[in-house]
């Protein structure tokens, strides 16, 4: 049998407060609280748990017959424990199925891995770490942010011991070739690659209820009749879409989860598909042959490159501002400073700086807090200058500085000290005082007895 293999991606940033220069240097905390809580419970309430429940009732009626992949970065993983653990939870159910796999990626869901391998490498154990924790499975198959792939991050990949990675079947890195078979990193073979089919994930993903589509209504019938047109020699079907498709992309009244519901059914009545897994595919079926990916390719936008999130200056200067911090942070130790660091890298602070046109870019915005380009650039600028005298006090970068830190240290835990003394000399200037006091008033009292013995 042929296989369908759906994955699901999840990510939310940790979006920033409006911080404004005045803010630099007196206010070291960036978040938006109720903006994050706000978009972290709506999702949750309207796509995250429904979809889950759905998936689990699918799961319920066709066994280890259906099965799906999941990718949620540990920003996401982190908000889901500050604002809705039931969320964490309904994916812990997913997990005890044995249908459901979770995939790997980049903890901060960045851009790391086009800059740093070093910091790319740090990120990605710690959501495998993550994953193992939370899921008690242990990831074979990564997929970078927004599918951001290259032969050379292939290789990465592979050297950090994944066995497959999922990227976008790009036409301009296919040619004539069809997305619908498992091929092989160009450098390192040993890394399976597995390409998106993105005209019918997009069908699902962006189309669903455009009523001006010519394809309108979409329903699993009609498109379980576009699988089994394709090839007979086509071995894997790729939909690798967004979670929030369901519910909030695609809202509940277009009718996306009873398609979602449909589908299985449809599936095993009327053609000879299987659904597997990311893991399954790379391990069942054998490359056709490499795939040449000299420069990265990404799943966004007409282009499918990596120009979303560095196609303009402002996005290059900050992006380069925050590369510069990389050396120093390997140094670091403290524990709020890290975590920052880690917030901090999510690609979608680059994307608000984005000053391109999308032909499908109304769903990548649809949380973009800012007005325009250049107040994300200017509010994220602020925010770095803080995180970089944050930094400089905790890892100065020359030894005149390491000298200036220390003199710092020195003169802050003098003016502690004086503190201390002071208020130590306040309080037994006080109790003398009581005791001065209180003597006075009982020599007085003795007195006034005397007096008054003496007159009768």
């Amino acid at each position: 049998m042929r296989n369908i293999c759906i994955y699901f991606q999840i990510h939310q940033p940790m979006r920033l407060k409006r911080y404004r220069f005045f803010n630099i240097g007196n206010d070291h905390y960036y978040y938006d609280d109720y903006l994050n809580e706000s978009v972290i419970n709506r999702l949750a309430e309207r796509s995250y748990l429904h979809a889950n429940k759905v998936i689990r009732n699918i799961i319920k009626n066709f066994g280890k017959q259906f099965k799906v992949a999941f990718s949620i970065s540990g920003i996401t993983l982190d908000q889901f424990e500050l604002y809705a653990p039931e969320v964490i939870e309904s994916f812990q159910k997913l997990a005890k199925t044995g249908s459901v796999e979770f995939l790997c990626e980049t903890y901060s869901h960045s851009l790391a891995s086009l800059r740093n391998k070093d910091e790319f490498t740090k990120q990605v154990y710690k959501q495998k770490q993550r994953i193992r924790d939370l899921f008690d499975q242990e990831p074979t198959v990564f997929t970078n942010t927004e599918l951001i792939y290259s032969d050379s991050i292939g290789n990465d990949v592979a050297e950090m011991g994944f066995n497959a990675m999922i990227t976008e079947g790009a036409k301009h890195i296919l040619g004539w070739k069809s997305p619908n078979y498992l091929y092989c990193n160009a450098i390192n073979p040993r890394l399976k690659v597995l390409l998106r089919n993105f005209r019918l994930s997009d069908d699902i993903a962006f189309r669903f209820s455009n009523r001006n589509w010519s394809e309108f209504p979409l329903t699993a019938d009609k498109f379980v009749g576009w699988l089994n047109k394709l090839d007979k020699k086509e071995e894997t079907v790729n939909i690798f879409i967004d979670y929030e498709t369901f519910g909030e992309h695609q809202w509940m009244e277009s009718g996306i989860f009873e398609f979602l519901t449909d589908l299985p059914e449809k599936v095993y009545k009327k053609s000879n598909f299987t659904f597997s897994t990311p893991g399954e595919i790379a391990s069942n079926l054998l490359p056709v042959s490499a795939i040449s990916v000299p420069y990265p390719v990404s799943w966004a936008d007409e282009e499918r490159d990596i120009t979303a999130w560095l196609g303009n200056d402002l996005q290059l200067d900050a992006f380069n501002r925050l590369s510069q911090f990389s050396e120093r942070m390997n140094r670091c130790k403290d524990i709020k400073i890290l975590k920052d660091w880690q917030y901090l890298q999510s690609s979608d602070h680059f994307y608000y700086m984005s000053t391109k046109f999308f032909s499908d870019g109304a769903i990548p915005v649809y949380f973009n807090p800012y007005e325009s380009p250049y107040d994300a650039y200017i509010n994220y600028m602020n925010v770095l200058s803080d995180f970089g005298i944050r930094l400089h006090a905790q890892v100065p970068e020359g030894s005149l500085d390491n000298e200036i830190v220390k003199l710092t240290h020195t003169i802050d835990e003098k003016d502690e000290l004086i503190k201390k003394y002071e208020a130590e000399l306040q309080r037994l200037t006080s109790t003398k005082t009581k005791i001065v006091t209180a003597k006075n008033k009982t020599t007085s009292t003795k007195r006034t007895g005397k007096t008054s013995a003496s007159k009768k």
